[in-house]
C-alpha cells in the first residue's frame, strides 16, 4: 500500500539542521497556511491563527522565550500556532460561506449552533481542548505539505506560554499551542525514527 501521500508521511522526520541562507516568500508562506486551514475543525469553527515569524528581529524576540532552540533563528520561518477557545457564537459567520456556496442549506445552521452551544458554553476545559485539537490538525497538515514540497519542519512545544502570549500580542481567547519551524534543510538530519509495532498500539473491538 503506497502512494505519494503515504511516502511523504513515512519519510517525514523533524529537522534539526536548516539552510540558514534560505528564505521563503510571502506567497509560499500563505500557501502553506492555506493548505493547513483545510484540516478539519469541529462545527467548522476554524478556531486557529498563525503568526509567521521570519524577520531577524522577530526571531530574536522569539528564540529566548522558546528554550533558545536554534531552529527558530535558523529556519526560514517559524510559525506560532494559535488555537482559539471554541466559541459557538461564531458558527453562523463561519457557515455563511458554506451556505452561499450551496453546500449546506441555511436551515441547518441552527442545528449546528445549538448543540455546539451546549457543548462549549461555560465549559472552559472543552473550549481549550477544542483549541488544542484544531491547531494540532492544522499543524499536521502544514508539516506534511512542507515535506511534500521538499522542505523540513520542526514542531516544538518548548516555550514560555505567557511570554509568547505577551510578546506577540495574543488575545485573551487565544492559546499558543506549538511552534513550527519550516524551511529548506541542510545535510545531517536524521531519517524517520522507528515506531512502536502496530501490534503494541492497535486493539480490535
Amino acid at each position: 500500500m503506497t502512494n505519494q501521500v503515504i511516502e511523504c508521511i513515512l519519510s517525514r522526520s523533524s529537522a534539526k539542521y536548516y539552510d540558514t541562507t534560505a528564505t521563503m516568500s510571502d506567497e509560499q508562506i500563505r500557501e502553506l497556511v492555506r493548505i493547513g486551514t483545510c484540516a478539519p475543525t469541529s462545527f467548522h469553527l476554524q478556531n486557529w491563527r498563525f503568526i509567521a515569524v521570519r524577520t531577524p528581529e522577530a526571531k530574536a524576540r522569539l528564540r529566548p522565550i522558546a528554550w533558545d532552540q536554534p531552529a527558530i533563528t535558523e529556519a526560514a520561518v517559524t510559525f506560532i500556532i494559535i488555537g482559539q477557545l471554541a466559541d459557538s457564537s461564531t458558527i453562523p459567520e463561519r457557515l455563511a460561506p458554506v451556505v452561499e456556496a450551496g453546500i449546506m442549506p441555511a436551515h441547518l445552521v441552527p442545528e449546528w449552533e445549538i448543540p455546539a452551544r451546549g457543548l462549549y458554553f461555560d465549559q472552559p476545559q472543552r473550549q481549550r481542548d477544542e483549541a488544542m485539537r484544531s491547531a494540532t490538525f492544522g499543524t499536521a497538515a502544514m508539516i506534511y505539505t512542507a515535506r511534500s514540497l521538499g522542505l523540513g519542519s520542526t514542531p516544538m512545544i518548548g516555550f514560555d506560554d505567557e511570554a509568547v502570549h505577551r510578546e506577540f500580542g495574543l488575545a485573551e481567547d487565544e492559546v499558543p499551542v506549538m511552534l513550527l519551524s519550516v524551511g529548506p534543510e541542510r545535510p545531517g538530519n536524521w531519517p524517520q525514527k522507528p515506531r512502536l509495532p502496530v501490534a503494541d498500539v492497535l486493539h480490535f473491538a
